[in-house]
């Protein structure tokens, strides 16, 4: 078991299961498709080995069923070096999962069950205090329940750890939640929920939202896909980052990718700047490789 996790994940763990084919079906059509992978997935997962990849101490909080589907992402935590000790194995539930189809362009739509994944609280919370008092930054999304959100990231602040959250799917952050976080991470259709404007589709877009949630949030960071990414904080600190250039092959986990990377360079201690930069290339790199190809 890691002792001194930098990086502890309070997520989501699903079972994916990724359709290819030449387009996605529109309502009532059937499409064939070309082939078919399982691999693991739940941002709250793809987030932590994402971190582990980064040789940054990474714990993974979680919930999965006793079954094949749970076995396959508990055995895929350990391989990519993420400790596992507090997944706890559910049996009213099943583990969650999702269906993926992509097209042709590397674009995709999906479907999640979350199953074993709404039953995390604040019981959860109680068993990884070990680890979570000696957590230097925590990752949350919004794929598990709010309360369950809100117990982890008040733990880890009486310990004197941040809170990270990565807004998505998109939905409002309760007033409790709020003032736990110290750094908000939002794609553009997260941003414009959140922060209240129409369209975020270009960099100064994508800054200008980062600007309102930064006078909500202590900082706030905008993907804009291809764009780039922006930052701001309260204090007026303002970056943005023009998008890396690359052959699109899938654009499955990228927001995970970015999300993991950014997480273990902010808990190392690196500058936001090169958090930042380290984490846009990254994400690029793995835009540009297969889906086949992943590990």
């Amino acid at each position: 078991m890691t002792s001194s996790p930098l990086v502890t994940v309070f997520g989501s763990l699903h079972y994916d299961i990724a359709v290819m084919g030449p387009s996605r079906p529109r309502k009532g059509e059937t499409v064939t498709g070309t082939s078919w992978h399982p691999k693991s997935g739940g941002k709250g997962g793809n987030q932590a080995v994402s971190a582990a990849r980064t040789g940054v101490a990474t714990s993974m909080i979680g919930a999965v069923a006793d079954d094949d589907f749970g076995r396959f992402l508990l055995a895929n935590l350990e391989r990519r070096g993420v400790d596992h000790s507090f997944v706890r194995r559910d049996s009213s539930q099943s583990t969650g999962m999702s269906v993926a189809i992509f097209d042709d362009e590397g674009d995709y739509g999906a479907v999640i069950v979350s199953g074993s994944n709404l039953t995390l609280g604040e019981a959860d919370v109680s068993a990884a205090q070990k680890i979570l008092a000696k957590t230097a930054l925590l990752v949350l999304q919004n794929e598990i329940p709010d309360a369950a959100n809100v117990a982890a990231a008040q733990a880890v602040k009486r310990a004197g750890g941040r809170v990270l959250i990565n807004a998505a799917p998109a939905r409002a952050l309760s007033n409790d939640l709020q003032p736990l976080i110290d750094i908000l991470v939002v794609n553009a259709i997260e941003a414009e929920m959140l922060a209240g404007v129409s369209v975020v589709e270009t960099l100064e877009g994508a800054l200008e939202a980062a600007r309102i949630l930064a006078s909500v949030y202590p900082a706030a960071v905008v993907t804009a896909g291809g764009a780039g990414v922006a930052f701001a904080n309260a204090g007026g600190g303002e970056l943005a980052i023009e998008g890396v250039r690359v052959q699109v092959e899938s654009t499955h986990g990228a927001g995970d990718e970015f999300i993991g990377v950014l997480a273990a360079e902010i808990a190392s201690g690196d500058v936001m700047e090169n958090a930042l930069n380290k984490a846009n290339n990254a994400a690029a790199r793995l835009v540009a490789t297969p889906e086949a190809d992943r590990f």
